[in-house]
């Protein structure tokens, strides 16, 4: 079992930055997929950045490539989403979640386990 805790979101002006932390505890930590998914109001849940078990792949939605930057620190049972150039269109929910066996990709969400969220909230 793995619990996530989000913390780190807030309002911030375009072109500004955040970063996120996502804090995990249960054991098999290491062995899981983390990632990062955010929903905005009236809008269905959607993928934003994956990293795997190891570290040595990582994945994002194409509308944040080359600004947000995910990344897991394993000894602090942690992982981080960077989160530069801030846009109003990134105003949204955001949240931690964990998979193991097959990732997010070969996984039902259904299966994930989810952190409570953040709120970012990007003004214009």
């Amino acid at each position: 079992q793995v619990q996530l805790v989000e913390s780190g979101g807030g309002l911030v002006q375009a072109g500004g930055s955040l970063r996120l932390s996502c804090a995990a505890s249960g054991r098999g930590f290491s062995r899981y997929a983390m990632g990062w998914f955010r929903q905005a109001p009236g809008k269905e849940r959607e993928f934003v950045a994956d990293i795997t078990w190891t570290g040595g792949s990582k994945g994002y939605a194409d509308s944040v490539k080359g600004r947000f930057t995910i990344s897991r620190d394993s000894a602090k049972n942690s992982v981080y989403l960077q989160m530069n150039s801030l846009k109003p269109e990134d105003t949204a929910v955001y949240y931690c979640a964990a998979v193991n066996g097959l990732g997010f990709r070969g996984t039902p969400s259904s299966s994930y386990y989810w952190g409570q969220g953040t709120q970012v909230f990007v003004s214009s």
